[in-house]
Formats: structure tokens, C-alpha cells, sequence
């Protein structure tokens, strides 16, 4: 069989068009950005979407990659599970990046949402995770990937087994790879003993307070990350549910709520953010932040980035 040099031609141009396609849907899963300069911290931009008859916001959130309370916090106003029709739903898109190194991957519990680094890029990814209960706590530090497993076997603990069997649902004790295994497709083994970053047979609880102290991500995410993040990436662990930080020339604030078993001390002390931003405004002089807006933020705390002040050109104190 011959092609003449047209065919080859388009077949060529379906193959790139094919591809370029792919390429596109792929990022926009994986929300891939560019890394901002030094001294600035807001990536990504608030999207805004028209919700259809059929919607939920569960469902929305799954198809955009948001996560639970995330999509929750971002639209007070509209109706978790029958939003109306032709309702105005806000993708809260926009992220001010943890303080933290920006190296390897950096998991804010508070927002319940993960930063990766791929190293030599110049860009961070960002995806939204579960989290453990106030009783059984994701821990704070600092690890590192051990090791990386598709289809995983799920091998639970005496303490999980124990409060199956008290629930009436009592466990194996092995669980193997398969549709009813709790860990998904994909695991990411961390050097913190029996904690996880891995997939889920239940994507509705993604971006809620709900595990074992493991991270659970959406098939798509766990998926990239297992083909992408390599063994021994450092892992960093912060509770941030507080965020400020710079975007040509504009401070903004992000505020979560606090989770489940935050101690009340924390929960009633109103100085905290009021601490954060002037940690911010330390190199500079005479930014003229609006406080109200800080407070608004503070009490609304719907995770969605909030600019405190004007447009400027900040004087750095070093100049």
C-alpha cells in the first residue's frame, strides 16, 4: 500500500492535532504553572463555570480537579447537591503557595491540597487530597517517597482492623489490588511508617478530613504522580489554614478553616493572620493594606486568595 505525499501530510497533521489535544487535556487535569518569581507566591487564576441542570458540586469539583470542602468553601451560597440551573459556580483556582521550600512535594493539611516541584522545571503541579480525622491525625514534618507500587495490596493495621470489627465490618487481613481495595490503582510509600500518598475506590471523600492519616488523590493525580515523582522526593507536612503573599505588586490573603481538633487557643486567636501579613510587609515600606479585608478574610475563610491592598510598586527596604 502506497500514500501519496498529501495523505502522509494529513495523516501527520491529525497525529500532531491528536496529540496536541491530549496535551491539553492532560495539563489541564494536572493544573500544571509556571513557578512565580522570587518574592511573589500566587499561582493559577479563579475560574468561574455555569452550573447545569444535572450538576452537583461534588461532581464538578471531581471533573475540575477540586476537592470536597474545597468547592464547598469557594460557593457558600450554592446548594452542594442541587445547585440551580444556570447558577454561577467559582473554581477556586488560584493558590498562594505554602510557605515552604519549593522542592519536592509540600502537603498543606489545612487547605487539604498537595505542591509538587518537579525538579528543573520551573513549575509547580497542585492537587487536591484527603486527609486523616481529628483522630487519627496526617502527621506534620518532613519525609521522603521510599518507594512506588501499582496495584498495591492493602495490608491493614491492628488499630484500622479494630475499629472495622467495632463498626460491624470486620477486615482481612490482607486486601488484594482489585475495585475493593481502599488504596487505589497507585500508592507512593513514605518513610513515615504505615502513612500513604495513594489512590481511592471512593473519589467522593477527596478533599475531606476523612482517613486513617493516610493522603488519598483522584485516579488521575496519584496516577501522574506515580509516573512522574521519583523515589526519594522529599515530602514536607505544614498546617497553614493562614497564607499571604505577593503578586505584581498586589498582598493577598488566603484563609481555611481550621481542622477537625485544632486546639481552641489557636481557633480564638483573631492576631494570627493580623501576625502573617506583617511578616509579609517586613521588607517593605509603607504598603497601605486595608485590615478590613484582612478580617473579611479571616471570617470568611473560603480557601479563595482575597487582595488586601492596591496595585503598587512596593519600596523594598534594601534599596
Amino acid at each position: 500500500m502506497t500514500f501519496s505525499r498529501f495523505s502522509l501530510l494529513a495523516v501527520s497533521r491529525l497525529i500532531t492535532a491528536v496529540t496536541l489535544l491530549f496535551a491539553c487535556i492532560y495539563s489541564a487535569q494536572a493544573k500544571v504553572f509556571s513557578l512565580p518569581s522570587e518574592g511573589e507566591s500566587v499561582i493559577g487564576k479563579e475560574e468561574r463555570i455555569i452550573a447545569g441542570r444535572e450538576d452537583t458540586l461534588t461532581d464538578i469539583g471531581r471533573d475540575n480537579d477540586v476537592g470536597y470542602d474545597e468547592i464547598l468553601n469557594a460557593n457558600p451560597g450554592v446548594d452542594a447537591w442541587m445547585p440551580q440551573n444556570g447558577s454561577t459556580v467559582v473554581l477556586p483556582h488560584l493558590y498562594l503557595l505554602p510557605d515552604a521550600p519549593r522542592q519536592g512535594i509540600v502537603i498543606n493539611a489545612a487547605e487539604m491540597r498537595m505542591y509538587y516541584y518537579p525538579k528543573g522545571t520551573g513549575t509547580v503541579e497542585s492537587f487536591p487530597i484527603s486527609i486523616g480525622r481529628s483522630d487519627w491525625n496526617t502527621p506534620m514534618g518532613v519525609t521522603k517517597i521510599t518507594r512506588k507500587t501499582a496495584n498495591p495490596v492493602w495490608y491493614p493495621t491492628a488499630s484500622v482492623k479494630q475499629e472495622h470489627l467495632a463498626n460491624g465490618d470486620p477486615l482481612p487481613s490482607v486486601v488484594p489490588a482489585g475495585p475493593d481495595n481502599p488504596l487505589g490503582k497507585y500508592a507512593l510509600y513514605l518513610g513515615l511508617p504505615a502513612y500513604l500518598i495513594h489512590g481511592t475506590n471512593n473519589e467522593y471523600g477527596i478533599g475531606m478530613q476523612v482517613t486513617h492519616g493516610c493522603m488519598r488523590m483522584y485516579a488521575p493525580d496519584i496516577q501522574r504522580l506515580y509516573q512522574t515523582v521519583p523515589v526519594g522526593t522529599s515530602v514536607r507536612i505544614v498546617n497553614q489554614p493562614y497564607k499571604a503573599g505577593w503578586k505584581e505588586g498586589v498582598l493577598y490573603v488566603e484563609v481555611h478553616p481550621w481542622l477537625e481538633g485544632t486546639p481552641s487557643a489557636h481557633l480564638n486567636d483573631t492576631n494570627l493572620l493580623t501576625q502573617l501579613v506583617k511578616t509579609r510587609l517586613s521588607q517593605y515600606i509603607d504598603y497601605p493594606v486595608d485590615w478590613q479585608a484582612v478580617e473579611q478574610a479571616r471570617i470568611e475563610a473560603n480557601g479563595v486568595p482575597m487582595a488586601v491592598g492596591p496595585t503598587v510598586t512596593p519600596i523594598a527596604l534594601s534599596q
